[in-house]
């Protein structure tokens, strides 16, 4: 009912709207017969982006990997084969595990580049004896793993320092080798991450093992690797009385071991 009525209202206005007065027809003047169509707008030309250049690098480039700040672990999934230089001689060959049935890690120093900048070659710390032996591993056969901390140990003051990204975030004191059986100076890495079977034996709750040998002791099981670990004689931390060994009290070795992993750069001073 309410749309009719409003149907019926416009019919009214319409209607007065029509009657009221004549209708008048509005003259519109035509366009001038000079004016010319506005030109349209050339397209703009378009100009493509360029690619930006490979990057070149002088081969061969060689570039440390190393610093204050960090560094890098090399994991090698299938094992790996160390050369004295690029395709050289070959210095060892490593299996996916070591004899403890660790997987193989290495500490990574530096690359060797092509001209794409791509690494071909690593430079690596490698877990043998003569102490702080390095080779060449071909890229393809390791991965890359970044690792901030670093461990240093300064033996005459019997004392371990971890550093994250530069900054001291442990210290502790230790125990260090005996003067017939020495603690090695140098730079090493942490190779393995060993849980004993008695963790209140000896070696306490872990050992982080590191790439050095005991300069004195080579008729030791597996050449007499050194490591960092824990102690069931807590007296002996602030002596200098292990096989070249670095000892922590226990609670301080699980703090580290939780923390570091392998491939962690380890650098003991005199």
């Amino acid at each position: 009912m309410r749309v009719a009525v409003l149907g019926f209202g416009v019919m009214v206005l319409v209607a007065a709207g029509c009657g009221s007065e004549p209708t008048r027809e509005v003259a519109t003047k035509p366009p001038p017969a000079h004016a010319a169509p506005k030109p349209k707008p050339k397209p703009k030309p378009v100009v493509p982006t360029p690619k930006p250049a490979a990057p070149r690098c002088s081969a061969p480039a060689e570039r440390s990997l190393t610093s204050a700040r960090g560094s890098f672990a090399g994991f090698a999934p299938h094992g790996a084969v160390a050369y004295r230089t690029p395709g050289g001689a070959v210095v060892a060959r490593f299996g996916r595990e070591n004899v403890n049935g660790y997987p193989t890690y290495f500490g990574v120093l530096g690359k060797r580049v092509g001209k794409d900048c791509r690494a071909l070659w690593y430079r690596v710390q490698l877990p043998i004896r003569p102490n702080g032996a390095v080779g060449w591993v071909r890229a393809s056969e390791i991965e890359l793993q970044p690792v901030d901390l670093r461990i240093e140990v300064d033996v005459s003051r019997r004392d371990l320092e971890l550093f994250r990204a530069g900054k001291r975030v442990l210290e502790a004191t230790v125990a260090v080798g005996a003067a017939a059986t020495p603690t090695p100076i140098g730079r090493y890495y942490v190779n393995q991450r060993l849980v004993p079977t008695d963790t209140s034996g000896p070696y306490g709750p872990g050992a982080l093992g590191i790439s050095a040998f005991s300069p004195v002791l080579t008729g030791w099981a597996q050449g007499g690797p050194v490591a960092i670990h824990g102690t069931n004689e807590p007296w002996s931390i602030g002596h200098a009385v292990s096989n070249g060994c670095i000892r922590l009290p226990n609670d301080t070795l699980e703090r580290l071991f939780k923390i570091v992993p392998a491939g962690t750069q380890v650098i003991i001073h005199p």
